[in-house]
């Protein structure tokens, strides 16, 4: 799988989801994606559009979805958060 998004603003986006998004039992919800972590908090997830990524060993990445629809749409999420970062004073 070819890796659209750097680890960098994969990192990014969550630190601000969690910082800025709405609290759940699940996570921390923001502009329609999730975060949460696993019980030891080594794995990160972001989650939203039919998308689950899976965010850990050696900053790699796995996304896991059904349809190109849903994970271009979920990309397109994460970019739009990544954005709202980069402009924020």
């Amino acid at each position: 799988m070819k890796n659209d998004l750097s680890s960098k603003t994969i990192l990014s986006v969550f630190d601000y989801i969690v910082r800025n998004g709405e609290q759940y039992e699940q996570g921390y919800l923001y502009q329609g994606i999730t975060a949460f972590t696993d019980f030891d908090g080594y794995t990160l997830y972001l989650q939203g559009s039919g998308v689950v990524m899976r965010f850990g060993f050696h900053n790699t990445y796995h996304l896991d979805y059904e349809q190109e629809k849903q994970k271009t749409d979920f990309i397109q999420k994460i970019e739009s958060i990544k954005h709202q970062i980069d402009h924020t004073p």
